[in-house]
């Protein structure tokens, strides 16, 4: 791996921090994992450098921190640019396609997936998952135009919406575990199947993604806080 001022604030179980990290290692990066203590505290580090959000993911190159995941990920692809392929389509309609679509998956479809952990009512959680659903579809027809018969959304190497979408597969997996429900499946969405398996299978990805099982622990905790706050606002 090629570079080693480079440093990664983040938490385990995030999929935004996850993001970073396949990032970095597509393009073979060397870097200084720091795991933040969140929800319970925010280290100085994190505050100095995102005082605007103080949230994670912050990547710090050199003496500069840059801040929210997409943005970082396109930083990454912009200044290594010597390693591997591009992130990014070289063509602008494509690169303009695959802005479309991560911002779809980071604006609405991964709202929709915490509510349906999270959510504040049963009847807000069921929306919620109507909503994962219709969505699920949505990028099956996507895949199927942007991958153009290839293994992933960027088409033979991972790309944009790969990173965005892909960071959320064990976070997927958990609501199929708690819900018994399958939001991917062979019936509805066979190319997201596929690609899932092509996804979660690469080199880049398979050492970093978090444990199913683990998350699914922390699903829990984090869903009886959100039960206890609920109730004492009430």
């Amino acid at each position: 791996m090629a570079e080693s001022n480079v440093m990664v604030l983040g938490t385990w179980a995030s999929p935004f921090v996850l993001r970073v990290k396949i990032a970095l290692h597509l393009k073979s990066v060397n870097y200084e994992n720091h795991e933040e203590n969140l929800p319970e505290s925010k280290s100085d580090l994190l505050l100095k450098s995102n005082p605007v959000y103080k949230k994670v993911p912050v990547l710090i190159h050199g003496h500069n921190p840059i801040c929210e995941s997409l943005i970082i990920v396109e930083y990454i692809d912009e200044v290594w640019t010597t390693s591997a392929s591009s992130i990014l389509p070289s063509d602008a309609y494509e690169r303009a396609q695959s802005r479309f679509w991560a911002a779809y998956v980071e604006d609405k479809f991964s709202a929709a997936l915490r509510r349906v952990l999270f959510g504040a009512t049963e009847e807000d959680k069921r929306a919620a998952m109507a909503e994962v659903s219709e969505g699920m579809v949505l990028l099956e027809e996507a895949f199927v135009k942007l991958s153009k018969g290839k293994a992933f959304f960027g088409g033979e190497n991972i790309g944009f919406v790969d990173i965005v979408f892909g960071s959320l597969l064990a976070w997927i997996e958990v609501i199929e575990k708690l819900s018994e429900m399958k939001l991917i499946s062979e019936i509805k969405t066979p190319g997201l199947v596929q690609w899932a398996d092509c996804f979660s299978a690469h080199e880049a990805v398979k050492d970093v993604s978090p444990d199913v099982d683990k998350l699914v622990e922390y699903a829990l905790k984090i869903g009886a806080r959100v039960l206890k706050a609920t109730a004492a606002s009430k």
